[in-house]
Formats: structure tokens, C-alpha cells, sequence
């Protein structure tokens, strides 16, 4: 992802219809299983510019992780979280350090080959009885410009992020599909591009207008939805996995 792209993650991070739905959503998943005020260890890997630092915070001790240091400088202006510089595959802290580390749209980034190291990684973080939350972008047939703009490798399914994470260890607790009332919208806008070419950039930089309130109201909605029943698909997969 190059700067640009970087900077307007930082602008619309806070008032982006899709980033408070999908609080609302990942708020929803961890409240399962742990209060806010609860504590925690956290390790937020691949914070990029530190949005989710901010919520996650409602729960414990929060530390930040990213290989990109521009992307370190703009969360430092949120509220000077603590941040380390450094790639999710090669974690510089002591094993068993966390009791929560989440991987919030990160293993999509990464190349194939790196995610299952990443996943062995955030089970190395892992305090015994500790979690791992991770949210990634399903189905790789959904590929679009937000995915070339984002160097997104690949698009999950959930069978597929189930397996990996059970491969390393980990035993999954919670699996859904989420942003599910908004899939046929995105299915529609993904196959226009096939043909039109009318988005350069992600799809941050797409200006909804009056509708940003609505769209976040519809995504916001499905958070007791995700969290408590099944939905079986949807544009993200939403995951809960516990080390023994």
C-alpha cells in the first residue's frame, strides 16, 4: 500500500462508514468473551495508522505493530500510542507476552506463503488460554481496484482461515461470515469494474455522500448478529481462536 493510500486510511478512519460498522462488529466478537475493562495484553499487529488502537484500548494495555514506519507516524498523532516498527512474521517480543492479539484485516496483505508464519507467530504471542482475533476480506472471485490499490494478495474463505489457524494450534472458538446485507451491493460494483473502468483508487476514496450514516447504521447492525448467531457468508470473515 503506498502512501496515499496510507494518509486517506488516516483521514476517513474516524468517520468512514465502514470502519465504525466494522467496530461495531469487532467491539462485538471480543465482547464474547472478554469486558471491557478487562485488562488485557494486547498486541494489535499490522495497526497500520492506528484506528483500532483507540477501541481496543477499552480492554487493556494496547500495543501496535507495523512493518511501515509512515504508517506508525500518522497513529502516533491519534494519542501517541505505544508502536513498534516491525513485520508480523518476525514478532519482537518474548513468547507468551499477550493475552489478545488481533489481526484486523492483516493476513489478506500478506504473501500466501507468510500467512500460516504470521498465524505461528500470534501463537507464539500467546499466553496460554489467550485469543486471537482476526477479521480478514473473503472470497478471492471479489477481487476489485480497493484490492489492487490495498496490494490485498488474496481474499479468504472461511473453511480455508479455519484450517490454517487450527494447522498452527490454535482452536477455533467463533467463525462467521460478517458485512452481509451489503455483499449483493459489492458483488454488483465488482462486476461493473470488470467492464468500466471508474475507481483508480481503494474504495476509501469512494465519497458516499448522506449515505455514509445509513451504510454504517445497515453494517452496524449485524454485530449481535456476528456475534451470537451464523451468518454463513459475507464480504469479511470474522474469527476467534484460543491457544491450549
Amino acid at each position: 500500500m503506498d502512501l496515499k493510500e496510507y494518509r486517506v486510511m488516516f483521514e476517513v478512519e474516524d468517520s468512514l462508514w465502514w470502519y465504525g460498522g466494522m467496530e461495531a462488529i469487532t467491539r462485538a466478537v471480543i465482547e464474547r468473551f472478554y469486558p471491557r475493562g478487562a485488562g488485557l495484553r494486547i498486541l494489535d499487529t499490522g495497526c497500520g495508522t492506528g484506528g483500532a488502537l483507540r477501541y481496543l484500548a477499552d480492554y487493556g494495555k494496547v500495543i501496535g505493530l507495523d512493518l511501515s514506519h509512515f504508517a506508525l507516524e500518522l497513529s502516533r498523532k491519534r494519542a501517541q500510542p505505544a508502536v513498534v516498527c516491525s513485520s508480523c512474521t518476525e514478532i519482537p517480543f518474548p513468547s507468551e507476552s499477550f493475552d489478545l492479539v488481533t489481526f484486523i484485516d492483516l493476513l489478506p496483505m500478506l504473501q500466501c506463503a507468510d500467512d500460516e508464519t504470521a498465524l505461528r507467530e500470534a501463537f507464539r504471542m500467546l499466553a496460554p488460554g489467550g485469543r486471537l482475533f482476526l477479521r480478514a476480506a473473503a472470497y478471492n472471485w471479489l477481487r476489485g481496484a480497493h484490492d489492487r490499490a490495498w496490494d490485498v494478495q488474496y481474499r479468504y474463505t472461511l473453511d480455508e482461515l479455519a484450517d490454517k489457524a487450527s494447522r498452527v494450534g490454535l482452536v477455533i472458538e467463533h467463525a462467521r461470515g460478517a458485512n452481509m446485507w451489503l455483499l449483493p451491493v459489492a458483488i454488483f460494483k465488482r462486476s461493473l469494474e470488470r467492464f468500466f473502468s471508474f475507481q483508480n483508487g481503494s474504495d476509501l476514496t469512494v465519497n458516499v455522500g448522506p449515505l455514509n450514516g445509513v451504510l454504517r447504521t445497515v453494517l452496524s447492525s449485524e454485530a449481535g448478529w456476528v456475534a451470537n448467531r451464523h451468518l454463513p457468508f459475507g464480504l469479511s470473515i470474522v474469527m476467534m481462536a484460543r491457544k491450549p
